[in-house]
């Protein structure tokens, strides 16, 4: 019989850290943020790009949730570019 580890998410799963975890977590979810404003606004790729001062393929990598590509403070420079502020909580 083999046992199956259970973890409270999938970053828990994947990362070799809590730590680590937070921090694919807290990625996530700024991508997640970022990605519904462009979808709000309506921009199109290059114009989101424009935007959130990056080049048209980061962005692509941002909208397809390639989450190790960019860093925890490259997201926030990305958000604030596009005119956001960014919280954050501690719980």
């Amino acid at each position: 019989m083999t046992t199956t580890d259970s973890y409270e998410s999938v970053w828990d799963a994947i990362a070799d850290t809590p730590e680590q975890a937070a921090n694919l977590r807290a990625r996530a979810e700024l991508m997640q943020k970022i990605a519904a404003i462009v979808k709000e606004s309506g921009w199109t790729q290059a114009e989101a790009a424009k935007h959130c001062g990056v080049t048209q393929p980061r962005m692509n990598d941002l909208l397809r949730g390639r989450v190790s590509r960019f860093s925890l403070d490259a997201l926030v420079n990305i958000a604030a570019a596009s005119g956001h502020q960014v919280h954050m909580e501690l719980a």
